[in-house]
């Protein structure tokens, strides 16, 4: 199996993928995600991306809760993504970076926890972008079979992120598995 930072480039290579698959007119299509259009949910990845250096220089949320509050995308969402993306990967890349303890929303966790969360949103987010824009919805199999993996039974849903799991069908796909795990049904 890669190591966790390679999965995570791959995530972000997903999710990248998609976005430039957004043509002008997509920006407010629908996707898998309720309450959210293909807008909301690239920035929604923005701003977690925004969120990486801040975090693991041991920031804390309430320092920038009031920054990153809102829409994070501007007029070139595109070229949006691709800086926050770039500037939190180098902090994924710092030495150390994995081992720091990270201040977030819900308590302090372990970089590597945290990679592995940012890891498989980038993943499902990727999918319901494409989804949303119709583009190619297959996510790299390696990266799958890591998720699930990483999963394993851990409750994802219901909750404020993840619906509950839906139920799949007994010759379902790794893939599919996997995104039921959240509640999607692809």
């Amino acid at each position: 199996m890669p190591e966790l930072i390679d999965l995570h480039a791959t995530a972000m290579g997903e999710f990248d993928r998609r976005v430039r698959a957004v043509g002008t007119a997509d920006w407010a299509l629908p996707t898998p995600c309720e309450d959210w259009d293909v807008h909301d949910l690239v920035d929604h990845l923005v701003t977690e991306q925004l969120w990486v250096p801040h975090l693991l220089a041991g920031g804390r949320v309430e320092d920038l809760a009031d920054e990153l509050a809102g829409d994070n995308l501007g007029e070139a969402p595109a070229a949006t993504w691709s800086v926050a993306s770039r500037e939190a990967r180098l902090a994924w890349l710092a030495p150390g970076a994995l081992d720091r303890t990270v201040h977030l929303s819900m308590g302090d966790a372990p970089g590597r926890e945290y990679l592995w969360e940012m890891t498989f949103d980038l993943a499902v987010h990727a999918w319901d972008l494409a989804r949303g824009v119709g583009a190619d919805e297959r996510l790299d199999p390696e990266l799958v079979e890591a998720l699930r993996a990483w999963a394993g039974n851990r409750p994802l849903g219901p909750g404020p992120m993840f619906q509950g799991p839906a139920a799949v069908a007994d010759d379902a796909g790794p893939q599919d598995r996997l995104l039921a795990l959240t509640g999607r049904t692809p």
